[in-house]
């Protein structure tokens, strides 16, 4: 090994082994080639010790390495206990040059020991992040490509204008085969040439930091001064016999002649907090240099893939993928992967690589399996060129109280941590899903996302709910920092609403922590909630926070009825809102802006969903719902009403039944008389027909409502047109095609006479008449009896 591979001892090759150690082998993390020749160094030089680029407070937790449940992808996490927020990731995978020294090292009894930077340090220097982007920025400690990328520098100068391309020619191709796990032994040879590679790596890494000085990482001097110190420090107790694991880019530093005095004086006066280490499972997808982690490789599952190769790696990549495009219902036969094997290799043949690399072996799937398509070969890319395996640790890694009660929720209820995204549909009528419920809304109270819940399935019953779940290995950041609350989900979670109950400000914000509390079954904090929610309900006098603030309390009293919970306080609070409500709502829909007056109609139509859900089932006359219809009926025929919200109230009270067909058509008429401006009476459409409410089909039942917009639009003055048309498109481009084409149909054929049935006029058009036919509705009865399992009426004997 050349002396800028040596640190403070000259290079020597003795008659019978390699050069005089220490030996610095320079790696780039996470290649299986620098794997594979770290293997094989170290089982050629036999150190007596190995030390290894991470954080010393690790040391502790390295003989778990060797538990056999411990299966990477895994990281060692590392968070200031005051601030867990404030963490670090040192992720390993099976084919981490790191994680291969450990197990060597495991294995034959040799002591081993991280040397970098104290995380006490590193967290300190490590500048706060807040707001929910904490754990997307607790990355691996500084191990990031220099500003200069040595990889790079080193292909271009090589001819490569693609770095991964060099990186595979030079070291993936050519290291030594077999694998730590595969169980295939490196190739046999002399000693030196196991360590050759290192110091060919030294040589370059030394001529690139003296043409571009230390690459423009601040940091990196003081981590080499604590890695120089630990370096000494082993040198004494065990001699000259010591193997150095660590990024390429730092050997030459490590190497350099220094004093320990200098070492020393960059590192005094460090900051430094009290930390917590331990072992969490990581994930392939978040090795991949898109997730953003520094130290990121592009292709962990090909890298993966070619170090549990032990043979025949191309052959064996492709049966892989052939695998997976069957498993997705595509064609692909032997002969396929055959052929692909072929052009792989050709391909390589004309490319001049020593062997099928990623780029070939990508370009033969995508022309002979994927018959030239990018769409399944993205499939391909992310399952198997990046991958989704998820690590495991033991259950003896150390972990905080919140995290190991986790643990034991997930496993009791069968809710496994996958790092592929799922779906996940629970029966609240269940106790298992019911409790799978309060685990996944208590984690979501606690910011801890692994289940965001979605629109369900074929069923929107109150007793359904759907989730997606991904497990993210910055979950368990979010754990730790989620520990300051309690030490189980649910006291946390507890803790964390009456916290939070007592600090909110808004309305709406009691209102939905009230709902979080009932889906997440927290009966000790919503008392304190109920008591936030009641003294801001009395306090804010705002219509729209009040309108905001109901919605969520009725939907809470549903879910507390489909929960067996007690909701009493709850319903007279959501019952005092909504007579406010009804008492404050028309003053303040007259002098809106059409802004303001959009935002309230859908305001409008929260509460109208709301007391819908609540209606007490008082006495007729004297029920909530009879007070808000009468809200409604005023909103619908008050003139200084925006027009949007006059045709919405008139809509819904029409759609229960509140209001005569024949006086929602006088209302039209009013609305969309010539004494109205177009704006306003396009307006009032929108708000009447417009969106997803099913205005569309209400025109093609009720032929009077279409005859009245036909002719209001047809008298609507050419000058004022373009100003009510961006109006009227946005209202009926919300149709279905089907529903858009009918009314067109209907329109070109012009009205019914008075007196006469579409149906009759025009049957081909199977339109629909003024009212309800009793005899065509009876001829449905017994099909409906029949599909909802009744028994049909008992018909009366003849008289």
């Amino acid at each position: 090994m050349s002396g800028a591979a040596v640190a403070a001892a000259p290079p020597g090759r003795t008659a019978t082994g390699p050069a005089a150690g220490p030996w610095l082998l320079g790696v780039r993390h996470h290649g299986p080639g620098s794997a594979r020749a770290v293997l094989a160094a170290l089982r050629a030089a036999r150190p007596a010790a190995v030390l290894i680029e991470g954080p010393p407070e690790g040391d502790a937790l390295l003989p778990l390495a060797a538990d056999p449940h411990m299966r990477p992808p895994v990281a060692l996490l590392a968070h200031a206990v005051d601030d867990p927020g404030r963490a670090s990731f040192w992720p390993m995978a099976a084919f981490s040059p790191e994680w291969v020294a450990i197990r060597w090292a495991l294995d034959h009894d040799v002591p081993v020991r991280f040397i970098d930077l104290p995380a006490a340090h590193s967290l300190a220097l490590k500048e706060p992040v807040e707001g929910p982007e904490r754990a997307e920025e607790a990355e691996e400690e500084e191990e990031v490509t220099p500003v200069v990328d040595p990889i790079r520098v080193l292909a271009g100068t090589a001819g490569y204008d693609d770095p991964e391309r060099w990186w595979e020619d030079v070291v993936e191709h050519r290291s030594p085969t077999g694998g730590a796990d595969s169980g295939a032994p490196p190739s046999e040879g002399a000693p030196g040439d196991a360590l050759a590679p290192f110091g060919a790596l030294a040589e370059a890494m030394g001529a690139l930091r003296e043409a571009y000085g230390d690459g423009g990482q601040p940091r990196d001097a003081v981590r080499e001064a604590y890695m120089r110190i630990q370096l000494r420090t082993a040198r004494k107790e065990f001699g000259d016999g010591v193997a150095v694991v660590c990024g390429a880019w730092h050997v030459p530093a490590l190497a350099a002649r220094t004093t320990l005095a200098a070492d020393r004086a960059l590192l005094k006066g460090l900051p430094k907090v009290k930390t917590d280490l331990t072992w969490v499972p990581w994930t392939h997808r978040r090795l991949a240099r898109r997730s953003g982690y520094g130290a990121g490789i592009d292709s962990p599952g090909w890298y993966g893939h070619l170090f549990e190769a032990a043979d025949r790696p191309i052959e064996r990549w492709m049966t892989k993928v052939a695998g997976l495009l069957r498993a997705e219902d595509r064609f692909v036969s032997t002969a396929h992967v055959i052929e692909a094997v072929r052009l792989a290799e050709t391909l390589a043949a004309l490319r001049g690589r020593p062997l099928a690399g990623l780029g070939e072996t990508t370009d033969a799937v995508r022309a002979v399996m994927c018959e030239g398509s990018d769409v399944p070969l993205a499939l391909v890319r992310d399952r198997l060129i990046v991958g989704e395996s998820l690590g495991e640790v033991p259950d003896t890694a150390p972990a905080v109280p919140l995290q190991r009660d986790l643990t034991r929720s997930q496993r009791t209820l069968r809710l496994k941590p996958e790092a592929s995204e799922r779906e996940l549909d629970l029966d609240l009528r269940k106790e298992t899903d019911a409790a799978r419920s309060h685990l996944l809304h208590r984690l979501r109270l606690l910011d801890v996302g692994w289940g965001d819940p979605v629109a369900g399935r074929g069923s929107t019953g109150t007793f359904r709910e759907s989730w997606r779940l991904r497990w993210e290995p910055e979950l368990h950041v979010r754990v730790a920092e989620a520990g300051v609350w309690g030490t189980t989900v649910l006291t946390a979670a507890t803790a964390k609403a009456a916290s939070q109950a007592v600090a909110a400000t808004a309305l709406a914000d009691v209102t939905a922590l009230a709902e979080h509390c009932l889906l997440a079954e927290l009966p000790d904090a919503l008392p304190v909630v109920m008591k936030a929610l009641a003294d801001r309900a009395a306090l804010d006098a705002d219509v729209g926070h009040l309108a905001d603030a109901l919605p969520a309390l009725a939907r809470s009293l549903r879910y507390g009825d489909v929960r067996s919970t007690d909701t009493a306080a709850l319903a007279e609070v959501a019952a005092g809102l909504a007579e406010r409500i009804c008492v404050g709502l028309p003053p303040a829909c007259t002098g809106l802006d059409p802004d303001g007056a959009e935002a309230l109609r859908g305001q409008v139509e929260a509460v109208h969903g709301a007391i819908g859900l609540q209606d007490t089932g008082a006495e007729p006359g004297t029920g909530l719902r009879e007070r808000w219809d009468a809200v409604l009926h005023k909103l619908a025929a008050r003139d200084a009403v925006a027009g949007v919200i006059r045709g919405r109230a008139t809509r819904l009270l029409l759609d229960e039944g509140r209001l005569a067909e024949d006086e929602a058509a006088r209302l039209m008429g009013l609305a969309l008389s010539p004494g109205t401006p177009p704006a306003e009476a396009a307006a009032w459409i929108e708000g009447f027909v417009g969106g997803a409410s099913g205005g569309g089909m209400l025109l093609v039942h009720d032929e009077r409502l279409l005859g009245l917009v036909d002719a209001w639009l047809t008298g609507v003055p050419a000058d004022q047109f373009t100003d009510v048309l961006p109006l009227l498109r946005r209202t009926f481009s919300a149709y279905e095609p089907g529903v858009r084409r009918t009314l067109g149909e209907l329109v070109r054929r012009g009205p019914v006479p008075e007196g006469a049935r579409r149906d009759d006029a025009a049957p081909a058009t199977g339109g629909f008449g003024p009212g309800l036919d009793p005899a065509r509705a009876d001829a449905v009865e017994p099909v409906l009896r029949l599909l909802l399992g009744r028994p049909p009426e008992p018909v009366e004997a003849a008289v």
